[in-house]
């Protein structure tokens, strides 16, 4: 049971951030601006659905407009309210400033069960919501653009893309006004795995850096490295998947919300997820230990540990049973500021989730990009690499025959190397690089002082100092 006498969401982000900033020199007042969120927007609206008037009540909070537009998703849930939106909003302020992506940052959300409604009901749902959001600048290319998030997906950005169009017919960037589309509907291929491939570039970036690994105890790189994963949604799935068959990790437990399934030989991320679909939960699944006390398996041992589903999982009531030496929060907020406490001083060390899940605005990035550019990435230059590199192999080929030398290129490695770049290809290698260079700028803050203690206040260092220079440079 979680300790209810913690700080909520909103406090915990609160506490962090003041943390950092005690290690800053920041001019009087300019923290409590960065801290503050700007505005947050409360909407109410009415939708006609089986015979009656329905009200629903959405949010959307901005945190810093330090850069615009703004950016972050819409969650969908029944237990949506003010603080979290604000919490998560100021989250995204300190992520797009780590990797770099140039926006502020904002949040939303919908008090509303999605499981209660069919399709068509909900998107009329949608509609009206993004109408409400959008006559106030609340989705907009230049101003704000949102995202999917939990309980959202393409599906309702492509009708919120759609409404904000139908409502600016002559604005030949409607398209930009929100990220994570369907590909038909101006999306970007990798987008949908985009923050569970994040975390996987993540962990490949910390084991690069051997004395931060020397911190864990852990040695040598990801292969056969044991991970738990709590939650198989669209985030815990791909990182499970990615660091099991491109890494070789081996996933030892999965925790969902009808109990966990433990094999210490591993579990196929893929065959667990068909599994869910098929009977709404773990139980059963073949060859694994089922464990109808989920979040106990959050104590099990193994190596990595990766919370990829709620908040607050982790808190002051279990934090000190928690035997991963490596914890990576796939999800917003799965430490809470007293669970966080109590693992620093356990040395165990946490890849904070400013960084470990921004994968997913990275690529919302690169999408908002190709929908102002109106072109598709790889488009102009792909044929062209691929002519050059024809033409070096053929060269090769024909000075072998020439000299007799004898040898010739293998057929597998003239089609990887003639292959120009698709979209997916430069969108991984753009996320690739994002996330190795935001690691690189907390590992140096993290090793450079000696009174940072943890990743998350480096990482919040890092951020908060490129926000103030933002502000900074709009003369405050």
């Amino acid at each position: 049971m979680r300790d209810t006498t913690e700080p909520g969401f909103r406090e915990n982000v609160d506490i962090m951030f003041r943390r950092a900033v005690e290690y800053l020199d920041l001019p009087p007042g300019l923290a409590d601006k960065i801290q503050i969120c700007n505005s947050t927007y409360t909407v109410r609206f009415g939708v006609r659905l089986r015979g009656k008037i329905e009200t629903f009540v959405g949010y959307r909070a901005v945190h810093s407009e330090h850069m615009e537009p703004v950016k972050g998703g819409i969650r969908y849930a029944p237990e949506v309210h003010q603080n979290e939106v604000e919490a998560l909003a100021a989250l995204m302020t300190y992520k797009c400033a780590l990797v770099e992506t140039p926006f502020g940052g904002s949040k939303g959300g919908l008090c509303i069960d999605p499981r209660k409604y069919e399709e068509h009901e909900l998107e009329q749902i949608t509609r009206r919501f993004a109408y409400e959001l959008a006559k106030r600048d609340l989705i907009h290319p230049a101003q704000n653009v949102p995202a999917p998030d939990m309980g959202t997906s393409e599906r309702e950005m492509a009708w919120i893309a759609d409404q904000y169009a139908r409502m600016n017919t002559t604005d030949i960037n409607a398209r930009a006004c929100v990220t994570g589309k369907p590909l038909n509907a101006g999306g970007i291929k990798g987008r949908v795995e985009a923050t569970g491939r994040g975390v996987q570039f993540a962990l490949r970036e910390f084991f690069r850096h051997p004395d931060d690994v020397k911190k864990t105890g852990l040695k040598g790189d990801l292969s056969g490295k044991r991970i738990i994963v709590q939650g198989l949604g669209n985030v815990g799935y791909h990182a499970a998947k990615f660091l099991r068959e491109e890494d070789d990790a081996i996933i030892t437990a999965v925790i969902e919300r009808d109990g966990a399934i433990l094999n210490d030989k591993g579990l196929d991320p893929d065959a667990v997820r068909d599994w869910i679909g098929q009977h709404g939960g773990v139980k059963g699944f073949p060859d694994a230990e089922f464990t109808p006390g989920g979040a106990s398996v959050l104590e099990h041992e193994c190596d990595i540990l990766i919370p990829a589903a709620l908040e607050g999982v982790i808190n002051r009531s279990n934090a000190d049973r928690i035997r991963a030496p490596l914890i990576i929060e796939a999800a917003n907020g799965p430490i809470t500021a007293g669970g966080d406490e109590i693992l620093r001083e356990k040395g165990t060390v946490v890849i904070p989730d400013l960084y470990a899940n921004a994968g997913g605005v990275t690529v919302s990035y690169f999408e908002w990009v190709k929908n102002l550019s109106h072109i598709r990435f790889g488009r102009m230059q792909r044929r062209n690499e691929e002519a050059h590199a024809m033409t070096l192999v053929r060269e090769l080929e024909r000075l072998s025959a020439d000299k007799n030398l004898g040898w010739e290129l293998s057929p597998d490695f003239k089609k990887r190397y003639m292959q120009g770049a698709d979209e997916l290809t430069l969108v991984r290698s753009g996320l690739d690089d994002t996330m190795r260079t935001a690691y690189q700028s907390i590992s140096e803050e993290w090793n450079q002082r000696r009174d940072v203690r943890d990743l998350r206040t480096a990482a919040f260092i890092v951020s908060i100092n490129r926000v103030a220079s933002s502000y900074r440079a709009k003369g405050l």
